[in-house]
């Protein structure tokens, strides 16, 4: 595993956000579009892990996203950020605060 100093994890930002609606992608097997709540924005989320996880998988739920990367666009869809999650045996597990918390809360 390649190592990161302190000031390349500092420029990483990860906020936790409430999926308000999620589907599948049309014509696309493995991606699912979220769209989660930050409390003063919401952004659309293009995650490959339609394979494991249905769309109710996700509503309601706080989960982590890695907010600060590229916008990157995918079967039409613009994606704003990344799911962080767990891989379990190659299976995602999504990751959840333990009490809920202000949606746009920083991760540290």
């Amino acid at each position: 595993m390649e190592t990161i100093n302190f000031e390349d994890f500092k420029k990483i930002e990860i906020r936790i956000g409430k999926v308000v609606e999620a589907s599948k992608v049309p014509g696309a097997d493995k991606l699912l579009r979220i769209l989660v709540d930050f409390g003063d924005e919401k952004r659309q989320i293009l995650t490959a892990m339609a394979e494991h996880l249905t769309p109710e998988h996700f509503v309601g739920k706080q989960i982590p996203i890695l907010v600060n990367i590229p916008v990157r666009k995918m079967r039409g869809f613009e994606s704003q950020g990344m799911v962080v999650a767990a891989d379990l045996d190659g299976k995602p597990v999504l990751l959840h605060p333990e009490k809920e918390v202000p949606n746009g809360t920083n991760v540290i």
